[in-house]
């Protein structure tokens, strides 16, 4: 991609007052010295496209660290924390979530705890970079390269004002580039004003961005546009503006809503295969990256000079702790797509929400087998600490080192351990899997005897912060040369998939229920298995390590041994190779975990009618008490974007904006449930910023003053 990838423009930084102590540090100096030259590249065509182009690099920020999924999954019904309690203040919402910054000195895990000013500022950071496009981009006088450079930057404003209105409400609307002027007194504008001008932006970046990727994957489009212009409407007709947005004619927002994922729907068209959208990533710039359904991306690459400030660490966050807790069967390494530092556990409803039997996404999305690559311990040891475990059912290298069963809680053929007793590498048990005849050093089920139980094998013994649990693979990434270094791979951020289900909830909101139902349809569609498919078939990111199991080239350090010393039972060190076809086995719990027939023939989840929804959507309605048809119906789509979208980075900001963020994180969340309130719809305004404002006078705002700022209940 000539622009996005090799020419990240820095623009230059300004609101000083609003960007307070940012992570920038004394880059501030360097990129405001730069501020002439940004705007002499801006005065033609190639500089403005080109600092059009650095506008990119403000939305690598949302997947460099832990803000990733702090600020978008905890506290939410989907996921809660692992053992790691890192960001657990976004989680549990108790009173460590406030106006400061959360550090080790007010009681976070780490440094690492996500700043209640983060999003804020680098918001701003990328806001203050496109007013300064926009003030200059006018004077360019090729018509088409002006509307590109301007459509971008309104683009990036709109969408950062809308990321910022997500979270706080009104917020200061700052429209021009600060060119250099230091201002301390500002407006807060209202939650009206505010999406206003959100939609305002949207608006023009729809109207001006080409429909094509004319600077190739990641290319802001028309259709881009249109996905979130969509959304920022359905916004202002949803629980959370419902006390101003009266004056606004409903109808026609919706319908607009309506029209707009009908556009995008034509022609963006959803991947033909749900995994080729995450699971089958075989390397960097991959063919999958650039497909039709992808609407927005945070483009990353292998070349450190385009790195930035944020690389991609998102594939650290959703892995259990398996070094942890396998008992040493299965080691950690490149050659798994992700890294274990167990930030997201699902939920018991996220295994729930699924029917395990005919919704293949459920099982091209949850790792549910890691191959044993290490022989930690000799046959007789194992017999010995495992009583009843016999010679003949000894794994071996490349056998089931870890498994998770995906079973439902009505399942009963688990119940008494007829088949041994489940548990971790380093708890005697004696699990023998009756479909391969072989002692599993790790297994676990999600129900036994009608109760949820994964995550009671946690090494801590706390259900409240287990590290055991199956995690989901949308960040896997087999491209990374060092266990811990950077990913590779591009961060979907919005995709068709998702404008289904805005135009889904868009006809909900107009009461056309059945329509909404055949909207969703084409999704649960493509959901279904095919006919010959092979539902015990596994793959994820992994698979770009090796350009033989489907990567597009072979890893830099295939070939070496592997640091971690993966030993074979004759003590031979595994290379990164072989420890990566020891671990990397393609299949999956699939029959165990449902107990069915083999099978290859097509599943079926069409769904016929309002009153008849899936059993799984019944009892999740039933345990939060969801009664009436707009709520039953407003529910489902949430549970459908949870079959769809699980871990896609938005989850916090959809569940606020209809009002179930409280209900169904207090159903489902049990780490939420005793703290979370109706304040925690919004967050905090961040102290850091309040304290920086002045009066028009000059004057230090008072106490009275700083607290008109802030969001009710902080």
């Amino acid at each position: 991609m000539k622009y996005i990838s090799k020419t990240l423009v820095c623009g230059a930084l300004s609101m000083l007052a609003l960007l307070g102590t940012t992570s920038c540090g004394d880059e501030f100096l360097k990129e405001d010295a730069g501020h002439k030259v940004t705007d002499a590249l801006l005065e033609d065509e190639t500089g403005a496209l080109k600092m059009a182009a650095g506008l990119y690099g403000n939305i690598r920020w949302h997947f460099g660290y832990e803000w990733a999924y702090g600020i978008t999954l905890y506290g939410c019904d989907e996921f809660t924390n692992g053992a790691d309690l890192t960001s657990e203040p976004w989680n549990t919402y108790d009173n460590r979530l406030n106006p400061l910054d959360c550090t080790p000195a007010l009681g976070a895990a780490n440094k690492n705890c996500p700043a209640v000013s983060a999003l804020w500022d680098e918001m701003y950071y990328g806001i203050a970079t496109a007013n300064l496009v926009i003030s200059k981009a006018v004077n360019v006088a090729n018509e088409d390269s002006r509307n590109k450079a301007l459509g971008e930057a309104y683009f990036l404003r709109g969408y950062n004002f809308y990321r910022l209105f997500c979270q706080y409400g009104g917020v200061v609307l700052q429209l021009e580039p600060a060119n250099g002027t230091i201002k301390k007194d500002y407006t807060r504008a209202s939650e009206d004003e505010t999406l206003a001008q959100v939609i305002s932006d949207l608006e023009q970046a729809y109207q001006m961005l080409p429909k094509d990727k004319w600077r190739g994957n990641g290319t802001w489009t028309k259709y881009t546009a249109a996905h979130f212009l969509a959304k920022a409407l359905l916004y202002r007709q949803s629980e959370r503006c419902a006390s101003w947005a009266s004056k606004y004619d409903k109808n026609s927002d919706l319908n607009r809503v309506i029209s707009l994922c009908d556009e995008v729907i034509a022609a963006c068209p959803l991947a033909a295969d749900y995994w080729d959208l995450y699971a089958k990533w075989t390397g960097v710039d991959c063919k999958n990256e650039g497909l039709s359904e992808i609407l927005m991306a945070a483009e990353h690459n292998e070349d450190s000079s385009t790195q930035g400030r944020f690389g991609n660490r998102t594939y650290n966050y959703f892995d259990p702790q398996f070094s942890n807790f396998s008992g040493g069967w299965v080691q950690r390494g490149q050659y798994i797509g992700g890294m274990d530092f167990q930030r997201c556990r699902p939920t018991e409803y996220t295994y729930s929400v699924f029917d395990n039997v005919n919704d293949a996404r459920m099982w091209k999305t949850f790792k549910t087998v890691y191959g044993l690559n290490h022989a930690n311990k000799t046959v007789e040891k194992v017999m010995e600490e495992n009583p009843g475990v016999t010679a003949d059912q000894m794994p071996g290298i490349g056998d089931e080192g870890i498994i998770f069963i995906l079973n439902k809680k009505s399942d009963k053929r688990f119940d008494g351990e007829p088949y041994g007793t489940f548990g971790r590498g380093g708890v005697a048990h004696t699990f023998v899997n009756p479909l391969t005849g072989k002692w599993v050093p790790n297994a676990f089920p999600a129900f036994m005897n009608g109760k949820y139980v994964m995550y009671n094998y946690g090494v801590s013994g706390n259900t409240a912060t287990s590290n055991v649990f199956c995690g989901i693979n949308k960040t896997a990434d087999g491209s990374r040369t060092a266990e811990k270094g950077d990913a590779h791979r591009d961060v979907i951020m919005a995709r068709t998939g998702e404008t289904y289900l805005v135009k889904a909830e868009a006809q909900v909101r107009l009461g056309n229920y059945q329509a909404a139902l055949e909207t969703v349809n084409v999704l649960r569609a493509r959901g279904q298995w095919k006919q010959g498919e092979d539902r015990s078939y596994y793959t994820d990111g992994s698979m770009a390590f090796l350009k033989a199991d489907g990567g597009d080239k072979d890893n830099s350090t295939a070939t070496a041994n592997s640091v971690k010393k993966n030993k074979d039972f004759s003590g031979k060190i595994l290379t990164n190779s072989e420890a990566y076809y020891a671990t990397m086995l393609h299949k999956n719990t699939y029959y165990l975990s449902t107990g069915i027939e083999e099978t290859t023939d097509a599943s079926d989840l069409q769904i016929k009618s309002t009153s008849q929804l899936p059993a799984e959507d019944e009892a999740i309605l039933d345990a939060i008490g969801a009664s009436g048809e707009y709520d039953r119906m407003l529910n489902f789509i949430f549970n459908e974007r949870t079959r769809e979208l699980l871990g896609e980075w938005n989850r916090w900001d959809e569940l606020a904006r209809t009002g179930l963020l409280v209900k169904r994180a207090k159903a489902f969340n049990p780490e939420a449930a005793p703290n979370i309130q109706d304040r925690h719809n919004y967050r905090p305004i961040p102290q850091k910023f309040i304290d920086t404002l002045q009066n028009p006078d000059g004057t230090n705002l008072s106490d009275a003053e700083k607290k008109a700022w802030q969001n009710p209940g902080y």
